[in-house]
Order: structure tokens, then C-alpha cells, then sequence
């Protein structure tokens, strides 16, 4: 797993190369961003992932230059970060976050078996919310026609995680004394669902709906 390329260089202590950890917080994101290059230019783009094992699922519109140029096989760079905290140190320099990031590289291929499609459309679904896939309606022939799935596989890959206090220095310890210095947690929080203006009253909020904010209670 861990490659010169996805080695951690920049406090490599920092680095993590095991599938468990890396697994874990692609699991945990709901939110990936998409590094590519077209024409010398970069572009970075959020996007929806889902991970089955040993693959990444990315999604998006058939139409979409990004879809495409992935598709034709040039090399892609595939990000999660999960924001744990501030930290806040004595010393502007000091100044950090904790968090836990994954990078994912390597050459993405087009999904055209039909069920895996499908499959990868069901992961992708419940990686917003678990078993939402079995309350709504699946995609139509035009629909699934018109959405680009790509399958990135799991071989290069890292994490980088910093958690704890700030690092003071002894001498900005002494000298700044009096200013506060500590981590500020941050965590996300879900509220009440809110319903869309078209829906019936009386239609109940499924489990998996209601119960979504489990999924951030840490």
C-alpha cells in the first residue's frame, strides 16, 4: 500500500498504511475530491464516492468532462478529509487542525456491466444513507444511461491523521503564559429532516432517515 508516491513525507509519523485505517475513513466521508489534468490543466472536484472492498466508486453525469477524461484512462488522484478539531497553539506558526485524510491514486475504468452498475448506484446511495436504497424508486434505462460510474481500484493509497494538543514550544510556553491555548472540537451534527414541499402529510420518516444522525455521534 504505501509506494513512493503515497508515502508520507511531511511528518511521516503522521502516515498510515494499513487497509483498516485507510477503509475506515473512506467509509466515514461522504464527500471525495477528484484530481485530474486536462490539457496541462489541473482540476480538483468534489464528488460522491463509495467504497465495495478493494474499489472505489465514483459518480457522475455521463455529459461530464471529468467522467470522461478519467474514463479514457489517465492517472487520477482521489481525496477524503474528515475535520476533527482546531488546534490552537501559543505561536501562529503552531497553528494546525486535527484530522484524518486518505489519498487515493491510480487509473479509474469505466463501469459498463449492467450490475455492477446497479451495485455501485446502491453503494453510493447508502453511503449518503444506510438503507435508503430500499425506500426510493432505482433508476430508470435513460437515468442509468445518463450517469458515469468509474471503479478506482484500492492499491495505492494512504492516510494521514494528526490528532491531540498543540505542539508549544518550551520558550512560547513561558513567554505567552497567559495566552489560551487548546483544541476546539469539531463534530458534525444532523437536524430534524426536513420534509420537501410535495410530500404528503402523513407520510412517516423512515428509520434509515431518522436515525442518520447516529452516524456522526462520536
Amino acid at each position: 500500500m504505501a509506494t513512493n508516491r503515497t508515502k508520507v513525507k511531511r511528518l511521516p509519523k503522521r502516515g498510515h498504511y494499513d487497509r483498516d485505517t485507510i477503509d475506515a475513513i473512506l467509509d466515514e466521508a461522504i464527500l471525495c475530491h477528484i484530481g485530474f489534468e486536462v490539457d496541462g490543466q489541473p482540476y480538483v472536484i468534489p464528488s460522491l464516492h463509495a467504497r465495495v472492498g478493494d474499489v472505489l466508486y465514483l459518480h457522475g453525469s455521463s455529459a461530464s468532462r471529468m467522467m470522461k477524461r478519467l474514463a479514457s484512462g489517465v492517472a487520477c488522484c482521489v481525496t477524503v478529509t474528515l475535520v476533527d478539531g482546531v488546534v490552537l497553539a501559543r505561536a501562529v506558526f503552531d497553528q494546525s487542525i486535527n484530522y484524518r485524510s486518505v489519498v487515493v491514486l491510480g487509473t479509474a475504468r469505466l463501469v459498463d456491466e449492467p450490475e455492477e452498475k446497479l451495485a455501485a448506484l446502491e453503494a453510493l446511495t447508502n453511503q449518503l444513507v444506510p438503507g435508503r436504497w430500499a425506500d426510493t424508486k432505482p433508476p430508470t434505462r435513460q437515468q442509468l444511461k445518463a450517469t458515469s460510474i468509474l471503479a478506482l481500484p484500492i492499491d495505492e493509497a494512504s492516510a494521514k491523521i494528526r490528532t491531540g494538543p498543540p505542539g508549544n514550544y518550551p520558550e512560547d510556553v513561558e513567554e505567552w503564559s497567559s495566552t489560551w491555548t487548546g483544541v476546539l472540537p469539531i463534530r458534525q451534527a444532523v437536524g430534524d429532516p426536513i420534509p420537501a414541499p410535495d410530500l404528503p402529510k402523513g407520510v412517516p420518516v423512515p428509520d434509515a432517515v431518522a436515525r442518520y444522525g447516529e452516524r456522526f455521534a462520536r
